[in-house]
Formats: C-alpha cells, sequence, structure tokens
C-alpha cells in the first residue's frame, strides 16, 4: 500500500478476527537524562512525566484509538499505582477483564537520553503474578489473534501462560519478546515457536535471534533462517530503514514513514498494535506491518508511550505525507 492506499483502507477498517491483548499495565515514570549513570555517580534528572504504561497497555491504547475493540487481560491490582492505572484506563475507555486484590501494578523508570534512545529500570507487580483463575476469566474464539510479551512469557508466570497458548485451538499468537528473548528457557522458547506465532523482533533484539541461530543478524539472513527452523512468521523493525517481514509465501521490506524523534518508549508497542489492527482486519502481513509503522512514526514524535494515534489524526498525517513525497 502507498499512502493514499493506506489512508482509503483506514477508512473501512474492521476487525473480522476477535484479538485478546495479554500482558501488563504499569507506571511508567519517564526522566530525561543527559547520560546513563554509571556506577557510583550521581546524575540530575528531569522528570518528563508519570504517565500509564507496559507492553500490553500501549497496544490496547493502539487498538482502541484505531477502532478495533480488543478483550483486554491487563491485571490490575490495588494500590498507589493501580489506582492510577484504573482511572486512566477508565479516561480511555478500556477496561479489563482481570482485577485482583492481590497486590499493587508494578512500575519503572524509563531514562530518555538526549538522541530519544530511552533505558528502562523496572519493578514488577501483580501484572506477572498470572494464576490459573485469571486465565480460565478470557474467553477465546477460534480464529483469534493473542498477543503476549516478552516480559510476562520470561517472568516466573512464563511456564504457566504458555501451558495456556498450548490449551488454545485454532488461534494466532503474535508475541513481541523486547529484551527479555535472552531469558527465556530454550526448551520454553521452542514450545512458544511451536504454536506458530508471528514475531516482531527491533534491531537488538533481531541480533539475539541470530545469535541463537548462528546466522548474520542481517535481515536477508535472520530471516530465512528463522523460517526455517520455527516455521512461524516473523517482522524485523530497524527503526528509519523501515522493516522486513517474513511469513513463507513473501520477504518484503516496508518502508518507515518520516519523523522527528522525541522519544522512542512505547513506539514497538504502538508499531505492534498497528500491525495487530491490520492483521485482525485480515490484511496481508506486509500491509499489516505498513499499519504500524505509521503508527510508531506518530508515537515516536510525541511524548510517553501511550499517544497512539486516533484513527483520523492518522488519516490526516497519511494525507500530507502524501502531499509532501
Amino acid at each position: 500500500m502507498n499512502n493514499r492506499e493506506l489512508h482509503d483502507a483506514l477508512a473501512t477498517l474492521t476487525a473480522v478476527r476477535p484479538v485478546t491483548v495479554l500482558g501488563a499495565a504499569v507506571i511508567d515514570v519517564i526522566a530525561d537524562a543527559y547520560a546513563l549513570p554509571w556506577r557510583g555517580c550521581d546524575i540530575e534528572l528531569q522528570q518528563q512525566s508519570v504517565n500509564i504504561g507496559g507492553c500490553a497497555l500501549n497496544i490496547a491504547v493502539a487498538l482502541s484509538r484505531l477502532g478495533i475493540r480488543a478483550q483486554n487481560a491487563l491485571p490490575i491490582g490495588q494500590g498507589v499505582w493501580a489506582d492510577i492505572i484504573r482511572h486512566n484506563l477508565a479516561a480511555k475507555g478500556i477496561t479489563s477483564v482481570i482485577n485482583t486484590d492481590q497486590g499493587d501494578n508494578g512500575w519503572c523508570l524509563a531514562l530518555v537520553e538526549p538522541d530519544g534512545e530511552r533505558t528502562f529500570m523496572s519493578f514488577s507487580g501483580v501484572e506477572n503474578q498470572w494464576r490459573d483463575a485469571w486465565l480460565a476469566q478470557l474467553t477465546i474464539p477460534a480464529g483469534s489473534l493473542v498477543s503476549l510479551s516478552g516480559y510476562q512469557l520470561a517472568a516466573p508466570c512464563g511456564e504457566r501462560l504458555v501451558g495456556w497458548l498450548e490449551s488454545l485451538e485454532q488461534v494466532t499468537p503474535f508475541i513481541d519478546f523486547g529484551p527479555r528473548i535472552a531469558d527465556i528457557p530454550p526448551e520454553l522458547l521452542q514450545r512458544i515457536m511451536a504454536c506458530r506465532p508471528v514475531v516482531s523482533l527491533n534491531r537488538q533484539e533481531a541480533e539475539i535471534a541470530a545469535l541463537q541461530l548462528n546466522v548474520a543478524a542481517d535481515p536477508q539472513s535472520l530471516g530465512p533462517a528463522w523460517l526455517e527452523k520455527y516455521a512461524a512468521p516473523l517482522i524485523i523493525r530497524h527503526d528509519k530503514q523501515g522493516a522486513w517481514c517474513f511469513d513463507g509465501v513473501t520477504a518484503c521490506h516496508v518502508a518507515a514513514f518520516k519523523a522527528e524523534v522525541v522519544d522512542t518508549i512505547g513506539a514497538g508497542d504502538s508499531h505492534a498494535g498497528g500491525t495487530l489492527a491490520g492483521l485482525a482486519a485480515g490484511w496481508t502481513l506486509a500491509d499489516a506491518v505498513r499499519l504500524g509503522n505509521a503508527v510508531a512514526a506518530y508515537v515516536v514524535s510525541h511524548r510517553g508511550g501511550d499517544c497512539a494515534p486516533q484513527r483520523d489524526e492518522l488519516a490526516r498525517r497519511l494525507l500530507l505525507a502524501d502531499e509532501n513525497v
């Protein structure tokens, strides 16, 4: 799709597949840092904001703003952080089917360097304490897309989540492993990949995957090796260089959209939300990734991770981009 075709397709974006988003809702304390701290140092930070965040929450926000309804399984507990999350979700018109009184939600400190790169330091809460009773509350029809994050899959609850995933029939998992891809035990990773998920990796995560497969990290080497090993679709995101996607039928490069980077918090999550929206609408993987690229370009030009565009905002930006070509 070109910009005009994507603009026109947005007007009719409608889910034909059910979507479930499973994962974390947390608090992001975002601060500017002139450099990352080194051992024993004391650096001055400038607080930007306190936002609700978490991979799954950012995906849920992106889907909602694109007009795609999803079953959101974002554990929300009891406590200071949980109250902030619950209030903010209500303001966004988003609800979670998982509520618990077994503790508070987690939070993380996000340090943003002058070039927009971010580094997270996280504290876990109820979002990583999954229970069988929570999973039993979920209704997953055949044909569903099920979004999961590496943060939960690499946590102690990962074994439980994978067992639940294996019990589902005729579903397509969508997994963004994030930086935790290196923390997932090989045996568990094999079980995850046996479910034939669509996997999305950024540049750094692709390097880890390439080491595991003993191939070069460039997309042209990693993509085919991944398909041969796992027989599952792969998306490799290279920021302003665009993304590559491999699904066993086609292998293609999807160009990025121009953006002035403010910070990159939530960019990968929002890309996943846009891609999931396209897949839910029955689009090809390449067209869905193009939508993900457009959403991510919007997000990196704004502060915070929960700033995915409304559908009409994205449509206007696509028209402007088309006019400026």
